[in-house]
């Protein structure tokens, strides 16, 4: 009867543990600029290099029959994960202050997304990147301080809460950084150039939010990424704000749909890995 007991207790104490896991992830930072990144050379024209990165998106990124970009993080050999690891080295020896503003943004996007797939090729295979690092009470690895750059210990929470969402005030953002799971807009197929920016933007945004995974509509019921629930304040001070963002980059169809919604919202998230099946 003891262990009866025992083993409910345990199961019990699971499930509470899950929930509140649960809600520990759903809960994103704050945008709170680190001061040292704000500077910038508007007068420059200097372009950096980041042609390693597209050749392994190249060799390793494909479309699912979906239509959802797949990293092939299984196929990955040794050479080419070194290759990832010598352009992230390239990237952290640069003081993106010395570039202009659309060059920075664009080195601090491709180095996100590039840091993030060398974090979970060094621990695949892996389900989730919620299995990487962390701890209890903040799973994953996004705290860790990987980069040393211009004597600054960085994680990739300090580049998207730090520098990306704060010093840019772009909620394009959010459709640019990839965080390598299903539910998370799209690893772009091509890398973020100074020049093109704002295109870049604009088109990951359409993409996203005409995806199912971005917004989907059945009859009355509107269902979200919870990203729009955990960055809200980015799209918007409220719901109607936030469906008046999204329709800016909706088809006509989706955005007259989004224009005369005055019902609930559900939001949802699938944290399996963006990797190959």
């Amino acid at each position: 009867m003891f262990v009866h007991t025992t083993n409910r207790f345990g199961k019990l104490l699971g499930i509470t543990c899950l929930f509140f896991l649960t809600q520990i992830v759903y809960a994103a930072p704050a945008a709170k600029a680190i001061t040292f990144w704000i500077d910038s050379d508007k007068t420059s024209s200097k372009v950096i290099n980041h042609d390693v990165w597209q050749d392994l998106l190249d060799k390793y990124l494909v479309s699912d029959p979906a239509g959802v970009n797949r990293f092939k993080y299984g196929s990955a050999l040794d050479a080419d994960h070194e290759a990832l690891k010598h352009y992230i080295k390239t990237l952290e020896v640069i003081d993106p202050r010395s570039y202009n503003r659309n060059e920075q943004m664009a080195y601090w996007i491709n180095l996100y997304n590039a840091l993030t797939v060398d974090v979970v090729l060094d621990a695949y295979p892996v389900k989730s990147i919620l299995k990487i690092g962390g701890s209890f009470f903040s799973p994953g690895p996004w705290n860790e301080k990987y980069l040393d750059i211009a004597g600054q210990k960085l994680s990739l929470n300090d580049i998207e809460h730090g520098i990306l969402r704060p010093i840019w005030e772009d909620s394009r953002i959010h459709y640019a950084v990839n965080c390598a799971s299903y539910s998370c807009p799209d690893l772009s197929a091509t890398v973020f150039t100074g020049e093109d920016i704002n295109n870049q933007l604009t088109e990951a945004a359409k993409a996203y939010i005409n995806d199912s995974r971005g917004v989907t509509v059945e009859n009355e019921d509107l269902l979200l990424s919870k990203i729009f629930e955990w960055y809200q304040i980015d799209f918007g001070v409220n719901e109607k704000e936030l469906l008046k963002e999204l329709a800016k980059y909706a088809k006509p169809a989706l955005a007259k749909r989004l224009a005369k919604h005055n019902g609930d919202i559900d939001y949802d998230y699938n944290w399996e890995l963006n990797g190959t099946k």
